[in-house]
């Protein structure tokens, strides 16, 4: 299992295109104006599941062999990573089971239904979904994908930095969620391959640190899920990302849920958009890091948008 190189990520673009058009990085002079800040968003939430994680998918799949695409392949998520391999699986007509957790977000799991693949629900949490997920693989001979420790999808998810770095090349920071930290890893191996002066900061819920505890402590270690953002919520961190974080990232901090519940409302208010906790995760840290940030050129990745009319109203009645 190596890591990906960057000639990987200008394969996986050529796989993409086809499939995806980029998506926008925009400039919001009222979002600038509201937080001190010079913010250029990359609109991930604008992809046809809503999130980023779709660039990986199609990458992974467009890659299976004969057999693994007529066996099928399984998955856990808590549905972003699901939608990916739903939406790629169709379009390469591949069968495609998603593990998630009892009590996923409706919004997620119903666009999986939609997109044809077959949800089975197990467990409280993402990682006793992938635990049984694991299991079921190897009883029904599925092709298994890891939602982190998986090249092709690392490779996928990076083109979002490339397609950033094309349009926006004197870029200062890039700051990115990290849940399992595939896009994190992507981004890091792009940004400091085309210009490594570029600091990458990766953003994760505090209430559920387990991938930032790895990176500190460079071992991976299981920690508590308690967070609402369930695009951060893993108990376990994953050790392909991991070796690529420990090597590139710059900087890892941890946001706690009010404060991207509060990126919530500021991108609705002021750009318009809709996104999820773990997609406004790096619009909180960077108002947790705007003294450091101020007077830069920042690139923010809004990761998705998938919320819950329940999980949006309840946020807006809080504010």
């Amino acid at each position: 299992m190596n890591p990906p190189t960057f000639l990987d990520v200008l394969k996986a673009k050529q796989n993409i295109t086809p499939h995806l058009p980029r998506t926008p990085l925009f400039n919001y002079p009222a979002l600038d104006q509201a937080t001190g800040l010079n913010l250029y968003i990359k609109h991930e939430n604008y992809q046809p599941i809503g999130a980023f994680k779709v660039r990986g998918g199609i990458n992974l799949i467009s890659q299976l062999s004969p057999n693994e695409k007529t066996r099928g392949v399984i998955t856990a998520s808590t549905g972003n990573h699901g939608q990916s391999i739903a939406y790629a699986a169709r379009l390469f007509d591949v069968p495609a089971t998603i593990v998630v957790p009892e009590g996923a977000n409706e919004v997620k799991v119903n666009a999986m239904r939609a997109l044809g693949a077959n949800i089975i629900f197990h467990g409280p949490d993402f990682d006793a979904a992938r635990e049984h997920c694991e299991r079921l693989a190897e009883e029904r001979h599925l092709r298994y994908i890891h939602s982190g420790n998986e090249p092709h999808l690392i490779a996928g998810v990076g083109t979002h930095t490339l397609e950033i770095l094309e349009e926006l090349p004197d870029v200062e920071f890039i700051l990115v969620p990290i849940g399992g930290g595939s896009g994190a890893a992507g981004a890091s191996l792009v940004a400091k391959t085309l210009n490594p002066k570029i600091r990458v900061i990766g953003v994760q819920a505090e209430r559920a640190p387990a991938a930032y505890k790895s990176w500190k402590g460079r071992a991976l270690v299981e920690d508590t899920n308690a967070t609402s953002a369930e695009g951060l919520a893993t108990r376990t961190a994953f050790i392909l990302p991991q070796k690529m974080l420990w090597e590139l990232l710059d900087d890892f901090i941890l946001v706690s849920d009010d404060a991207m519940r509060t990126a919530i409302v500021l991108y609705l208010r002021k750009a318009k958009t809709l996104a999820e906790p773990a997609g406004a995760a790096a619009l909180a840290a960077a108002l947790q890091l705007a003294t450091q940030l101020r007077g830069r050129k920042v690139a923010l990745i809004l990761s998705g948008g998938n919320i819950t009319p329940e999980q949006l109203s309840a946020i807006l009645n809080a504010a």
